[in-house]
C-alpha cells in the first residue's frame, strides 16, 4: 500500500525535499506535510521562512545545521518520541545529502521511531539525468576535500573507476577542481559541470575536460556546482 497520506501523523519524522531553485518544483505532498507538521527543522530558518511564506504557510521553525546538529538531533528525536510530527528540510533539495539531516534520522531510527521520506527535487539526480554521462551506476562523494593534495589523491584513487563519479563543488574551487582533472586524468576525460539547476541561469558544460576548462574560464562562476566525471573509456 502506498504511503500517500497528505496529513502528517503524530510521532513521525518527515524528511522533506524542497525546490533547488524553481519554487514550482515543490510537490503537493511536500506542501501538505510542511503545512501540517507541528514544527519544521531547517538548515537556515530565514531561507525556509521565505519559502514557506511564498507557499502561504506559517510554521514554528527550529534551526538545525552543521554547528548544532549533534545536540539538536536528540532534541528533535525527543519531540518525535513525545508524539510530535516534525519535518526536516535543507536550504534546497533533499536533506542529508551533503546537508544536515543524517543525525536526526539516525537518532529516530535508533529509537524505533517512524521516519518518512517526502521525495522531490535533488540537484544530484537532476544533473545525472540531463548530463548524458552513464547513469547505470555512480558514486556520490559529496564535496571534495579543500586541500589540493587530498583532491589529487582522490582523483588518482578513482582514476579507473567503472562508473560515473558525482560530487558537489563550490564556486570558489570549481575551476581548480577541473584543472586538476585535466592535469591528473587527462584533458580528454569527459565531464559535466552544471550550475544553478532549475534557476534562470541554469548551465550545463558537457564534454572533454580540457574543453570544459576553457569554457569555464570565460563563464561566470557564481552559483552552486555539480561535477560529474565519466568512466575513463566513455565517449560522448
Amino acid at each position: 500500500m502506498e504511503n500517500s497520506s497528505l496529513t502528517p501523523q503524530p510521532g513521525t519524522l518527515y524528511v522533506v525535499a524542497t525546490p533547488i531553485g524553481n519554487l514550482a518544483d515543490i510537490t503537493e505532498r511536500a506542501r501538505a506535510i510542511l503545512g501540517g507538521v507541528d514544527l519544521v527543522a531547517s538548515e537556515d530558518t530565514r531561507t525556509t521562512g521565505l519559502m514557506l511564506t511564498r507557499f502561504g504557510l506559517r510554521k514554528e521553525l527550529v534551526a538545525y545545521h552543521e554547528h548544532n546538529e549533534i545536540e539538536v538531533a536528540e532534541k528533535l528525536a525527543d519531540l518525535v518520541a513525545a508524539g510530535k510530527s516534525v519535518a526536516i528540510v535543507s536550504d534546497a533539495g533533499t536533506p542529508a545529502l551533503s546537508d544536515p539531516g543524517f543525525r536526526v534520522v539516525r537518532a529516530c531510527r535508533r529509537r524505533g521511531l517512524p521516519v518518512v521520506p517526502v521525495p522531490g527535487a535533488s540537484a544530484l539526480t537532476a544533473v545525472l539525468s540531463a548530463s548524458g554521462l552513464p547513469t547505470n551506476g555512480f558514486l556520490y562523494v559529496g564535496f571534495l576535500p579543500p586541500k589540493s593534495a587530498a583532491r589529487i589523491a582522490f582523483l588518482e584513487k578513482y582514476r579507473a573507476f567503472d562508473y560515473t563519479l558525482a560530487l558537489f563543488e563550490s564556486c570558489h574551487r570549481i575551476d581548480k577542481a577541473v584543472a586538476e582533472i585535466v592535469a591528473n586524468l587527462g584533458g580528454t576525460r569527459v565531464i559535466c559541470v552544471a550550475k544553478e539547476i532549475t534557476k534562470l541561469h541554469e548551465t550545463f558544460f558537457v564534454g572533454p575536460a580540457a574543453d570544459m576548462q576553457a569554457r569555464l574560464a570565460k563563464a561566470s562562476l557564481k552559483g552552486e556546482f555539480v561535477l560529474l566525471i565519466a568512466p575513463q573509456d566513455f565517449e560522448l
